[in-house]
């Protein structure tokens, strides 16, 4: 086998190539940053203050990116010099040891070269010999592991922001059969049916006709998971919270001049603004993900399907808090005046938290970015047929969970 050489350090590199690189990042750089600007310029135009705050997190995810980038260049040779031994090296690895001989057979973007005993390693990227090789150790992470971990940790903040935005804009398209009911609140039908003098039973109206027949805890909970996964907000709905809304926080004149769409749409732009910015503990979710891909934990199994039992549950819980609002309108009284009046309160959510709710949101939307970015990093960086595939099922459930 020829013998291979060690890379060019700068001083070996003509300035000429250096340059073109310098020229080529910055050029890229200055072309987003200007991208970035006129996005933001454009929404401060709409008046989307929520939309330019949630820009200007984006912008820090960037810059926290950069730092993270930095760190791992200026540290990636302090920390493929710790050594430990080669038996709690080969502990909790992501693959078994015959999926990574096969992987290293085909030797797929890398090089590889045969030591005395005759054990093949990989060639890292840096300029320098396995210090830990002549020990009879192995590194706590190759430099070749962290410029890997260096480019899924970008590739996780690029789903998690797009993914962000996709649902958002999914959100938007949902709400636009709003606008049609919100126009039907001006017209004297729809004012006549909810003249505030009429008193009508809370049981013969359309809000208590959809809530009221279910009084047991259990059948509430089974009904609301089914509801959800057809309309989840339907017309009904919409215009009694749309009135115990402006009710709450308005004169009773509002009625026919609020415009309770566009306060939901900035909400969920205030919203929006919350989910797309990683916050430490989200960070420290993505660790522990990363910890649960061990070979024998069978994470492709259990871990997918996590985000789609809490979405469902948080699904289920607004659903029930719909009807739960519509049974204390039944408490307070059989007859109503005008339309049914409900009554929001945090204390009908779990822990009197709404914002608990927008978390456990937040959390699903990351961890479906994670297991789409992983299988695009792992796809990219070993190919279709690695040992983080090996099994068809493992890909199938992870796309389509996400």
């Amino acid at each position: 086998m020829a013998e291979l050489s060690k890379e060019r350090s700068l001083e070996e590199t003509p300035t000429w190539a250096v340059a073109v690189v310098c020229f080529v990042l910055l050029a890229v750089s200055i072309f987003i940053e200007h991208i970035i600007h006129l996005i933001g310029k454009w929404l401060t135009s709409k008046h989307k203050r929520a939309l330019v705050e949630a820009l200007e997190k984006i912008k820090s995810e960037l810059m926290l990116l950069g730092f993270i980038s930095l760190l791992l260049t200026v540290l990636q040779d302090y920390i493929s010099d710790i050594c430990i031994p080669k038996s709690i090296g080969d502990s909790w690895l992501p693959c078994s040891k015959e999926a990574q001989l096969k992987s290293e057979n085909k030797g797929r973007k890398l090089l590889y070269f045969s030591d005395p005993d005759f054990s093949y390693r990989r060639r890292l990227a840096v300029k320098g010999d396995d210090y830990c090789s002549k020990e009879g150790k192995v590194a706590f992470v190759s430099a070749y592991g962290i410029h890997q971990l260096h480019i899924f940790i970008f590739v996780l903040a690029l789903f998690h922001v797009l993914y962000c935005i996709l649902t958002l804009t999914l959100g938007r398209y949902k709400m636009r059969k709003w606008k049609v009911w919100e126009k039907e609140t001006r017209s004297i039908e729809h004012q006549y049916y909810n003249d505030p003098e009429r008193f009508r039973f809370a049981r013969d109206t359309s809000f208590g006709q959809r809530h009221l027949k279910f009084r047991s805890p259990l059948t509430l909970w089974i009904v609301s998971f089914f509801r959800q996964l057809f309309q989840s907000v339907t017309r009904v709905d919409y215009l009694t919270l749309r009135h115990g809304f402006i009710m709450a926080h308005f004169a009773p004149d509002s009625e026919t001049t609020f415009d309770f769409r566009k306060y939901i749409s900035r909400s969920l732009e205030e919203d929006f603004k919350v989910v797309v910015e990683i916050s430490p503990i989200i960070w420290f979710s993505a660790v522990l993900f990363l910890l649960s891909n061990t070979y024998g934990w069978y994470s492709y199994f259990w871990l997918p399907f996590i985000p789609l039992v809490i979405i469902l549950l948080v699904g289920t819980k607004l659903q029930v808090i719909i009807s739960m609002m519509g049974l204390r309108i039944q408490e307070r009284g059989d007859v109503v005046k005008g339309a049914p009046l409900v009554q929001p309160g945090d204390h009908l959510f779990w822990f009197g938290s709404p914002r608990f709710m927008l978390f456990l949101i937040h959390f699903v939307l990351f961890q479906n970015a994670f297991q789409l970015a992983f299988f695009a990093w792992s796809t990219y960086a070993f190919g279709i047929k690695s040992c983080f595939h090996q099994r068809t099922e493992d890909i199938v459930i992870r796309i389509s969970m996400g």
